[in-house]
């Protein structure tokens, strides 16, 4: 009797969590959390030995999809680990939704002496003309490896790693390389600027024009040596060749002083305007911490929280009907077809929630409805 009890209470939950998942996007007038479909059950990607993030998607010119993401060994922790060893790859799939497979090495480590030397991560691909245009963090520090007896957020490698986290790109003919790496970022610091500390997590869209618009993460130094919360900038480039000048007077344009905490753009462009998904890092737009928030512009510069402003929740219902709240959902990713959303792509994380209970990372897809 027990038992059936037990049976019965389970299914009884399984039911109240797809009925709130449901009833949360009919209630909504978000035009992209209405539109999600199912989450697939198979990672999008995923690597045996390695913790998993941050996909970005292009289609070739070979008619396969190709994904960048980021990988790192999970013999050391998730967090910071991600900050000292992480390395740009390649997967390539037949499908955009995946599953994709480990192709390469896109962006290797190549030494303390380079600014990106030590770590690449936050990937964001680009296919312009005839050339594959890769955005991404890169760090460096000069330390030995970091072993897992002294490695964590206090520890050495972290200290510096973060602090020199820089905005690079690296330039090919081909999505299998081999790229063009660069001996500076094309986002540095500014002192006494909101960007002072750090810039990271790039997000770019190529205009008509051939010129690169840039949204980004950025962390100032406040005072005894500490850091500030995360805001984003925006940023615009001549060219894919050249570096950044950050616009808004060199302000930023969501987020900052008095603002709440967010992270994780994902930065387009339609007939309507500019749009961006970001993370509601502390739940300040959306009642949920970690959830995803929607906001446009006319201009790229003055920005509006759409009304209905929760894009995305980290509660998913997956394909085979069961419906599980992530412990992390982070870097989402929106790949297009013919000008519409398709694929909506997040890095993500088993556990309760916070990296240090993780066991397992990879990347997940959802589609949207046709």
């Amino acid at each position: 009797m027990k038992r059936h009890f037990a049976i019965v209470l389970i299914v009884l939950i399984q039911l109240i969590n797809v009925h709130e998942c449901e009833g949360q996007k009919a209630a909504t007038a978000n035009p992209i959390y209405s539109q999600l479909g199912e989450a697939y059950r198979t990672p999008a990607f995923s690597m045996k030995g390695y913790w998993v993030w941050c996909s970005s998607v292009v289609k070739g010119g070979d008619k396969k999809y190709h994904m960048f993401a980021s990988r790192w060994p999970d013999s050391i922790l998730f967090h910071p680990g991600w900050m000292v060893a992480s390395e740009v790859v390649h997967a390539i799939s037949d499908k955009p939704e995946g599953p994709y497979t480990f192709s390469d090495v896109a962006l290797p480590a190549r030494g303390a002496q380079y600014w990106d030397g030590r770590s690449t991560h936050n990937p964001r691909i680009l296919r312009y003309k005839n050339k594959y245009i890769l955005y991404y963090m890169g760090s460096t520090h000069p330390f030995e490896e970091p072993n897992k007896q002294d490695f964590n957020l206090a520890s050495k490698w972290c200290i510096v790693g973060r602090s020199n986290k820089r905005v690079g790109v690296a330039i090919a003919d081909s999505p299998y390389g081999p790229w063009k790496r660069f001996d500076r970022p094309v986002l540095e610091t500014k002192p006494d600027t909101f960007y002072s500390f750090l810039t990271s997590n790039p997000s770019p869209i190529i205009e008509e024009d051939g010129s690169v618009l840039l949204m980004f993460k950025a962390r100032s130094y406040v005072g005894n040596d500490k850091y500030s919360g995360m805001c984003f900038g925006m940023a615009r480039a001549k060219s894919i060749y050249d570096k950044f000048e950050v616009l808004n007077n060199g302000q930023p344009v969501l987020g900052g002083p008095g603002q709440p905490e967010i992270e994780d753009p994902f930065f387009w462009k339609d007939k309507k305007g500019y749009h961006v998904v970001f993370k509601d890092h502390v739940a300040k737009y959306t009642g949920e911490k970690g959830a995803g928030v929607l906001a446009n512009s006319k201009d790229a510069i003055h920005w509006t929280v759409a009304d209905s402003p929760k894009a995305y929740s980290r509660t998913l219902r997956y394909n085979d009907g069961k419906t599980e709240t992530m412990g992390q959902l982070e870097r989402p990713f929106i790949y297009f077809e013919n000008g519409k959303p398709a694929y909506f792509f997040f890095a993500t994380m088993d556990g309760p929630g916070g990296f240090e209970y993780g066991t397992h990372s990879w990347n997940v897809v959802i589609p949207f409805k046709k």
